[in-house]
């Protein structure tokens, strides 16, 4: 999937304009890769456009070890925004790079992080 539209469809999904977007999708993009394993991180980025790849690369194997608030901090801080902007951001992140790399790809990366972190990858419910 091309930038452009990885980013449209981050906007779309975390209902914000699309500069808010590029920013929240390289703060996610980069924060997850400090948070798992260097292969992991280079399997997710050879599904991503040439644009995004990048920020999937790291120097080393090792994962840094941090949860879920530290993880939203760091993107927040990133894209300067809030954490309320950063959770959606994330969110909308982690469910579009799902149906880009598809399902084994993304379980085999997820699994690396803890379950509130997981738990943002999947569908909110639709209310009543």
């Amino acid at each position: 999937m091309a930038e452009l539209k990885f980013v449209e469809k981050v906007a779309a999904r975390a209902g914000v304009p699309p500069e808010t977007a590029r920013s929240l999708t390289e703060a996610t993009l980069g924060t997850l890769t400090q948070r798992i394993s260097g292969g992991q991180a280079g399997a997710l980025a050879g599904h991503l456009a040439d644009e995004l790849s990048p920020l999937l690369i790291k120097g080393t194997e090792d994962p840094e070890a941090f949860g879920y608030d530290e993880f939203l901090r760091r993107v927040a801080d990133r894209a300067g925004v809030d954490r309320g902007v950063a959770e959606r951001g994330v969110r909308a992140v982690l469910q579009t790079l799902h149906r880009v790399v598809g399902h084994r790809e993304f379980t085999d990366a997820m699994v690396q992080l803890p379950a509130d972190l997981r738990a943002l990858a999947e569908p909110l419910p639709h209310g009543p």
